[in-house]
């Protein structure tokens, strides 16, 4: 994709607009509605929604406009031949970490229209997200084919496993066991493009950080 820009480049002064609301469930025509709603917005001059910044994704008729708010990313993915929202991903802040972490970790989480589903839209949006520097973390659960996603992605980017519990991360290694990996405490990890192990338990005050794995 070509894409080198730092994590400050969306740091987008908007002011927060009715959101897309992202949930872990089956989606909905309020969902499909919200779609519309929004892509509406994002095509009126004069919304605060209009003149996103846009990025080619994987697929030509398909394109990311991103938006920041109060540090989360939203990641709203366009179908440019139907003239339509194909779905979002935000890049949720996690309440659960300490300070020094929060600023370099966010937790994605998708939800696409049935027919744009299977066709690797998220692993590419999260693709997208990586290659700009942006780390990733999961959230308390996985459902199995996101945790194929995240060892899809693991392939190609530095990835991990740590305990978080009262605000506090601490590294469990590359990989972990089974009965480990089922605890709500263990989160996985995935380092944006130029981050290193070592530097990204630094910079996220991880403890007992064994960066040789």
């Amino acid at each position: 994709m070509n894409i080198a820009l730092p994590f400050s480049h969306f740091r987008i002064p908007f002011h927060r607009p009715a959101e897309l609301r992202v949930d872990v469930g089956s989606l909905s025509p309020e969902f499909d509605e919200s779609l519309a709603t929004t892509y509406e917005r994002i095509h009126s001059p004069g919304d605060r929604l209009h003149g996103l910044p846009a990025f080619d994704l994987h697929d030509p008729d398909l394109k990311i406009r991103i938006r920041e708010a109060d540090g989360e990313f939203y990641a709203y993915v366009e179908d440019v031949r139907r003239g339509c929202l194909a779905g979002c991903t935000v890049f949720n802040r996690l309440v659960e970490v300490g300070r020094r972490a929060d600023r370099h970790l966010r937790s994605p989480h998708s939800r696409y229209r049935a027919q744009y589903q299977r066709r690797g839209i998220a692993t590419a949006v999260y693709d997208w997200a990586l290659a700009t520097g942006i780390c990733l973390m999961t959230g308390a659960r996985q459902s199995p084919g996101a945790h194929a996603l995240w060892l899809s992605l693991a392939r190609r980017y530095e990835s991990g496993f740590a305990d978080l519990r009262n605000k506090k991360l601490t590294y469990l290694g590359r990989a972990v066991p089974a009965q480990e990996l089922d605890r709500l405490q263990t989160r996985m990890f995935l380092l944006g493009r130029e981050w290193s192990l070592e530097r990204f338990c630094e910079a996220a005050e991880i403890q007992n950080a064994r960066a040789s794995g």
